[in-house]
């Protein structure tokens, strides 16, 4: 068995605790948002943030004076209504303002070891963290340590480290532009590129796959391009639960006559009707039908299905020439084009059926949708990156929309939807393990000799730790240990490293596995006032679609103990380097303006900086894309051909894809519910077509083991829950990060090596079977 599986009848304190008592299931009825959104929205907030408190925040949320939503990087609309948040972002905001505090004496009374017992719904709950803690060797507790203490220690390791690579700087998606960017001039001024991120886990695969077809790793259209598109293929994703402001855009389409076409695995709720909270007729009428056509794909057959909507298409050409492609755009935008045509007359249908899992009929109904449309958007997630062919998953939706000219045009062209509120503006501050373009304007900006080997991305991060490569591990946010896949093996690396080191709002799980020394550093959240020498500052965010706007906190700190972002890297920084850097660390902490007036001089595309971000609702950063100008090699378009994945399993596996649940935001944990799919009180459990269930004489509810298989490596996890779900047979659906255990570590993409978590070849067992 492979180190990383779970011990037979214990519990790994790197794991959250099996859930007690047995889940309750059933059917979903009402549509996504109206009332039940409402309800849980006031509920949470009043019981988190307490409801003055809560209203006076939340009234504040994606106002163009007020702060960005600290969750899902959806954009603002152009003209915004008093109430601009969502379900989901309402609680990240509660959780971010509530009541509850995280002090020195609690860690006095609870040790680690008995935190690591507690759920991870339980650690969030317990509040802010209010002071900055150590761990010292050995030492069963955290203990209260001063900020001054905290830089000299930290900056005395880093200097002291036999080489700048033996440091690792992670960086979650929740941290402003100014922060991203001070991180990694703090990293390459030190002589690494070690810079692993929660792109490396989520998008990298669209990065890679659009950089390689259009020559930028970014979407290409705006939130205008919404109401302007005659379809839209929602594919990989479940909006409703992970950035349900976009169900609102999904909402507009569907009323004026867009087609909405949904490919996933799963039937989500918030893609078959939506309630608009804030819309009477709505509440009144239950909602709007927002899906015209739901493809039900097998895990991994997303190639297959679009290879398939391709062919038909094709065909439907050769019958009306002229009538199904845009052969202008492909001749004069694109290279290609005739490689494609090749592959679709030699893939038959029986092969595209068989690897999709979809009927012939649908297939052809989904092209007949994309034939009619003269602008059609495709908007994806992690569903689609996050598999061994992500990259290739992403190139395939390219070659679908270039066949129609669908790039560069109002009302078309690529959506990846980021999961974080900054996570592209992090990797457009060079948050990146690879130099970026503008390395030498760095350089000529602040004197010094850029490093120009690549860095780790986060799979190689955790392999170095694990080898022992790695001495400091520093955390820019975020809960690295549950994020990553691999869980156990994850776990022991860190435990290799000689100082791991969190920047933090609120307790989570990778506070509980240490290096030798641990230290949890507590900044302001989103929603505080930032005074910097008695001046409030502002920060910048970048949305998903490219729009570069301001954030200005309100609220009083959590505690006067905390000190921003900025403040911490200018001071560990200072602590690190000493006087004679080349860099003027305080100085830029002192005035944002002077870290965005740094930014002006070395990345393209923020000239007039200061000025424009003054503008409400911020500016767009260059997109070349979107102009029918495409920065590859060849100057156009790629059409890149992928084999269908070869998805058979040995007799008795399944795939398993993990999920979100709705009361969830990536690994904050809010509650054990997931309301849109009928799941409530555990979140341990296994979505089962029914006759998958059968064949291994499971019952609804039992309590099952589950195994992952690769590479000759077996990984389990046991105490989960079986349950009958409408998926297609051959797939279950787990929820992370309780199922990351299960995720091999070199099962990932290939050419982005983002964890491949949703295919992972599984077999379920009754527990008691195996003994």
């Amino acid at each position: 068995m492979h180190h990383g599986a779970v011990a037979k009848d214990a519990h790994k304190p790197e794991l959250t605790p099996p859930d007690e008592g047995t889940p309750r299931h059933g059917p979903y009825g009402h549509a996504a948002g109206g009332l039940d959104a409402v309800r849980s929205t006031v509920a949470y907030t009043a019981a988190t943030a307490g409801l003055a408190r809560g209203v006076r925040a939340l009234l504040r949320v994606n106002q163009t004076e007020g702060f960005d939503c600290p969750s899902c990087a959806w954009p603002d609309p152009e003209h915004r209504a008093t109430v601009e948040f969502c379900e989901n972002g309402a609680r990240a905001v509660a959780d971010e303002v509530t009541r509850r505090r995280v002090t020195p004496e609690f860690f006095a009374q609870w040790s680690i070891a008995r935190l690591a017992e507690q759920s991870d719904a339980w650690l969030n709950a317990q509040g802010r963290l209010t002071h900055p803690m150590v761990r010292d060797e050995g030492a069963a507790h955290y203990r209260p340590i001063s900020w001054e203490e905290t830089f000299a220690r930290l900056g005395l390791r880093l200097r002291s480290l036999e080489h700048p690579d033996r440091a690792v700087f992670y960086t979650s998606g929740r941290t402003s532009n100014e922060a991203a960017f001070l991180y990694q001039l703090l990293a390459r001024v030190l002589g690494t590129n070690n810079l692993p991120d929660c792109s490396n886990m989520c998008h990298e695969s669209s990065g890679v796959g659009l950089g390689e077809s259009i020559g930028i790793g970014k979407g290409t259209v705006t939130l205008a391009d919404f109401s302007l598109a005659d379809a839209i293929f929602v594919i990989g994703q479940n909006p409703g639960t992970n950035h349900p402001r976009m169900l609102s855009a999904l909402r507009e389409a569907k009323l004026r006559g867009c087609k909405i076409v949904a490919i996933n695995p799963l039937r989500e709720a918030g893609l078959v009707r939506f309630a608009h909270p804030q819309k009477l007729r709505d509440l009144a009428m239950g909602g709007v039908e927002l899906t015209d056509l739901s493809l039900r794909v097998r895990v991994g057959g997303d190639i297959a299905l679009l290879k398939g909507i391709m062919k038909a298409m094709l065909e439907a050409e050769r019958e009306r020439p002229g009538e199904g492609f845009d052969h202008a755009f492909i001749e004069e935008h694109t290279v290609g084009y005739s490689n494609l045509v090749a592959d679709l007359d030699a893939t038959s249908w029986p092969e595209i059926e068989a690897g999709a899992g979809v009927p012939l009929a649908e297939i052809q109904a989904a092209a007949a949708i994309a034939l009619s449309s003269r602008a059609t958007i495709a908007t994806w997630a992690m569903g689609l990156t996050q598999h061994r062919h992500g990259v290739a998953n992403v190139q395939t939706v390219v070659n679908f929309l270039l066949l129609r000219g669908n790039l560069g045009r109002p009302g078309a062209g690529v959506c990846p939807v980021r999961g974080h509120s900054n996570v592209q503006g992090d990797r457009t501050m060079g948050i990146c393990e690879r130099p970026p373009a503008w390395t030498g304007a760095l350089e000529q900006a602040f004197g010094f000799s850029a490093p120009r080997e690549p860095g780790f991305d986060t799979v190689g991060a955790i392999e170095a730790m694990h080898r022992g490569s790695v001495d400091v591990f520093f955390a820019l946010g975020g809960n690295f240990l549950s994020a990553t896949p691999d869980t156990l093996f994850t776990a022991e690396a860190l435990r290799r490293c000689q100082i791991t080191a969190h920047v933090s709002t609120k307790l989570n799980r990778a506070h509980l596995v240490t290096g030798r020394e641990a230290f949890v550093l507590p900044c302001l959240g989103r929603t505080e006032a930032d005074l910097q020498g008695g001046v409030a500052q502002f920060v910048t965010v970048e949305n998903s679609m490219g729009i570069v706007h301001r954030s200005t906190g309100r609220l009083p700190p959590a505690s006067q103990d905390l000190l921003s972002e900025t403040r911490i890297l200018a001071r560990l920084a200072e602590a690190t380097f000493g006087a004679s850097a080349p860099v003027p660390w305080s100085t830029l902490a002192d005035d944002y303006g002077n870290i965005r007036a740094a930014i002006e001089r070395v990345i393209p595309g923020f000239d007039r900086f200061a000025e424009r971000v003054a503008v409400p609702g911020g500016f767009a950063l260059p997109n070349r894309a979107r102009e029918r100008s495409f920065a590859t090699p060849t100057g156009k378009a790629a059409f890149v051909v992928h084999a269908i994945p070869q998805m058979d399993l040995p007799s008795g596996q399944l795939w398993m894809t993990t999920v979100r649940s709705h009361d969830q935001f990536n690994t904050t944990i809010y509650g054990d519910n997931d309301r849109y799919r009928g799941i409530w009180g555990q979140r341990r459990v296994v979505l089962m077509h029914e006759a998958d269930m059968a064949d291994r004489s499971l019952r609804e509810g039992d309590t099952v083991i589950i195994r992952s298989h690769f590479g000759g490596e077996r990984r389990e996890a046991k105490g989960f829950r079986a349950l009958r779900y409408d998926i297609p047979r051959g797939s279950v659906a787990t929820y992370f990060p309780e199922a990351n255990v299960l995720v091999p570590l070199q099962h990932h993409a290939d050419g982005s090596r983002t964890p491949a978590s949703k295919a992972v070849a599984v077999t379920v067992e009754c527990e008691t079977a195996d003994g």
